[in-house]
């Protein structure tokens, strides 16, 4: 590790003396780009982040949102006032471990899911749901799907053993991942005014006190290591920067941190991740315009003879820095026995500088809103992306549906959720596999229920039963979809950017939930290339764009940059995870209903798509396309899609998405369910513009009068033969629900 040389000449000042050793690392770890967002911070202010539903935007370790009441939740977030959201709080966040999952597939990922886990504790929530945005390079590369099954195993280990559901997410296959994939893992919790905390430090004189996991030498220099370019040997050589988790002790914190908030003993957190303990204490006080008096040999070690950097910097996993009033501190400490955690109190809360001393000398001694935000800005000349030829194939039907239902991108992604527990918590209403998740909320935990006011412990060691820690049902469901598509930004970096946005919106949507708000994972290459900073200037910009448009708040995320390799860069990536309610837990399935056939229609609400651009048709077959026009105000389509889905003659709902219709139609397909459908072209068949959804509907006039100004399309008849037969442009093909799922069940059938 080093500080680069005009970065040394700007602290040198700013102390009036040369940095320590310690000092310069630290300084070098969260001036990185992966902490203080040197290359992008300049492009965020475009989010617009604010709304009533919002009460802790960007900046803290989550965003807090209120929910809305049951009688509420069906309306669009414009449509309400304050009045409207009641006293349940959700937290939401998003953060990417990119690099290490490349490194360690495994250890990466999983520590990737307790580092975002504990970024929800932060904010005083129990963590209710996860979900996992992952990209790999081509699917029929050995090392793609080596990285593949190890990230997946990782989250699944981690996620599985802590006991939160992975309830949702997506997989992309692209092979600009070739030599960098990428792991997005987002985080909801639930927790309500009187629990709410924040990482912003308050009081001088107050104890800073570290709980959790020893402290060892893994994932040194993480930070630093997340903010350059993949080396060839990176595998070997970066292993030490990648952190080693351990679920259980995560699960004992998970406890403990709730066990904390219930009574009140923490005054702000924030977990330790990027820079450890370094980053996470300077930050906290920072927050607070305060510092911080340290002695680093009070931290509990796992390992001998630490030197005070590695103490600063090491990014040993489940541990937790809490600011603690001097007469709560024996209580945390009883706490932290109780659930067989290490607890340390390594300081306290100061008017000064923030300062570490080790072995009787003062190691650190800055400011600690210097060394948190004092980054300076990166000002990078940028190149604007090309627009794609035209140059559109037109292969036999059959080849095309079978290549573009078979793709990886489209197919089943049964072979990942099912190794997750998704239904652990008892909240899953809509499990993986359909369009959205959709979570049974209910009031936060507060130890006891007004039925039971001396909770009976269930054998878990928090002094609660089931019932205590979930609380009672609100009647809102929270819907939940996240992902990005790499072909469509790749294409179009803007505009495929904006179809990210409406197509998770369109998730939640074909569910009959509205969005309440999103967070984001901004992911591109190595900043200082123009073309690529050109490229991550478009995804920010569109993002910001369709949400706003959206009347969704974007209120926090990650970025990574320098996601780039040997291989080259990846392409720009802005995965959105996106926050949705509806009134009630019942939603229609993405299953036709084959007894209500003779009995019902199938339609398709909303506009077609002028190109193929981006779409797995070309991928496929070939060729180049404009990407295809975005419709018109995305806010009023996605509300008028969710009531043609909450409308109780509608059987069926599906989103539009990767391939087209022909996808779409094959997902709906069932054993007993079929459909007999005509479609006038290629086109129609395989384009992929967002904002649209196929219903089954027993009252096709319903549909027309909530679609409103959108266009309702008589797509065919429903059937019970569990056959889609489909027409295009004259050729006609049949492949019954066997077939499908032998074409779908790619990914499960090669890494059985």
């Amino acid at each position: 590790m080093s500080l680069s040389e005009p970065d040394h000449e700007l602290v040198a000042a700013e102390l009036g003396r040369e940095p320590t050793a310690a000092e310069a690392a630290l300084f070098e770890n969260l001036w990185s780009e992966h902490c203080a967002y040197r290359s992008s911070r300049p492009l965020l202010s475009a989010f617009d982040s604010e709304g009533d539903q919002v009460v802790v935007g960007p900046g803290d370790d989550a965003a807090v949102l209120a929910l809305p009441t049951p009688e509420a939740a069906d309306a669009p977030a414009g449509a309400r006032d304050a009045d409207d959201y009641g006293d349940t709080y959700v937290t939401f966040g998003i953060e990417s471990h990119n690099h290490p999952s490349y490194v360690d597939p495994f250890d990466g990922a999983a520590t990737g899911v307790g580092g975002i886990v504990r970024d929800t504790m932060s904010m005083g929530a129990y963590p209710i749901a996860l979900l996992d945005s992952l990209y790999f390079g081509d699917f029929g590369s050995e090392e793609s799907r080596y990285l593949f099954e190890g990230v997946v195993e990782g989250i699944s280990h981690y996620g599985n053993c802590i006991g939160v559901p992975t309830v949702g997410g997506s997989v992309a296959f692209h092979d600009g991942y070739e030599g960098n994939p990428l792991v997005n893992v987002a985080c909801v919790g639930v927790t309500n005014e009187d629990r709410l905390v924040t990482a912003t430090a308050e009081e001088p004189g107050n104890a800073l006190v570290l709980v959790g996991n020893a402290t060892g030498r893994d994932g040194l220099g993480g930070a630093s290591f997340a903010s350059e370019d993949l080396a060839e040997d990176a595998e070997t050589e970066d292993r030490p920067a990648v952190q080693v988790g351990d679920p259980y002790a995560e699960k004992r914190l998970i406890e403990c941190n709730e066990a904390l908030v219930d009574e009140d003993l923490i005054v702000a957190a924030r977990d330790l991740g990027a820079a450890g303990l370094g980053g996470a204490s300077s930050e906290l006080v920072a927050k607070g315009g305060l510092g911080a008096a340290i002695d680093l040999e009070a931290v509990h070690q796992r390992e001998p003879n630490m030197n005070a950097l590695e103490i600063l910097l090491a990014e040993s996993q489940e541990r937790m820095c809490y600011e603690v009033a001097p007469d709560d501190v024996d209580r945390v400490r009883d706490l932290a026995e109780r659930f067989d955690l290490g607890c340390s109190v390594i300081g306290e809360v100061t008017e000064g500088n923030y300062v570490c001393t080790f072995e009787g000398e003062t190691v650190v001694d800055v400011d600690a809103e210097f060394l948190a935000d004092g980054a300076p800005m990166n000002d990078l000349p940028s190149t604007e992306p090309a627009e794609p030829d035209r140059d559109l194939p037109d292969p036999d039907l059959e080849e095309a549906f079978e290549a573009v239902v078979s793709d990886p991108n489209a197919a089943s992604k049964r072979w990942v959720y099912r190794q997750y527990d998704h239904e652990v918590g008892t909240r899953t209403a809509m499990k993986p596999g359909d369009d959205a998740a959709i979570v049974a909320m209910r009031e936060a935990a507060t130890g006891a229920t007004p039925d039971d006011p001396e909770p009976v412990d269930d054998g878990s060691g928090d002094g609660r039963n089931e019932d205590d820690r979930h609380g009672d049902a609100t009647g809102v469901g929270l819907a939940l979809s996240s992902g990005a598509n790499p072909r469509w930004t790749s294409v179009a970096p803007y505009d495929g950017a904006r179809a990210v946005a409406l197509e998770n919106a369109t998730n939640l949507a074909a569910k009959g939930a509205l969005p309440l708000a999103a967070v984001d994972c901004l992911n591109g290459g190595n900043p200082e290339k123009p073309e690529v900073y050109g490229g991550f200037e478009a995804i920010v910009d569109g993002l910001a764009d369709a949400c706003a448009a959206l009347d969704t708040p974007v209120v926090g995320g990650n970025v990574s940059l320098y996601n780039d390799s040997v291989e080259g860069p990846i392409p720009p990536t802005p995965t959105l995870a996106v926050l949705g309610t509806r009134a009630g837990y019942d939603a229609p399935p993405a299953r036709l209903d084959g007894d209500a056939a003779e009995n019902s229609e199938l339609l398709l609400v909303g506009h077609a798509g002028d190109g193929l651009g981006g779409s797995a048709y070309l991928a496929a077959a070939g060729g180049s396309d404009r990407f295809p026009a975005l419709p018109d105000d995305p806010a009023a389509i996605v509300s008028s899609l969710a009531a043609v889905a909450r409308h109780e003659a509608t059987l069926a709902s599906h989103d539009v998405s990767d391939g087209g219709l022909a996808v779409a139609l094959a997902e709906l397909v069932d054993d007993d369910a079929g459909a007999d459908v005509t479609l006038p072209d290629h086109a129609a068949a395989f384009e992929e513009t967002p904002g649209r959804i196929v219903v089954q509907t027993t009252d096709p006039e319903a549909v027309a009068d909530l679609a409103g100004d959108l266009p309702v399309f008589r797509l065919g008849d429903v059937t019970a033969d569990g056959t889609l037969s489909l027409s295009v442009g004259g050729e006609s093909i049949a492949v019954d629900a066997d077939s499908i799922r032998e074409l779908r069940g790619v990914i499960e059938r090669e890494l059985a």
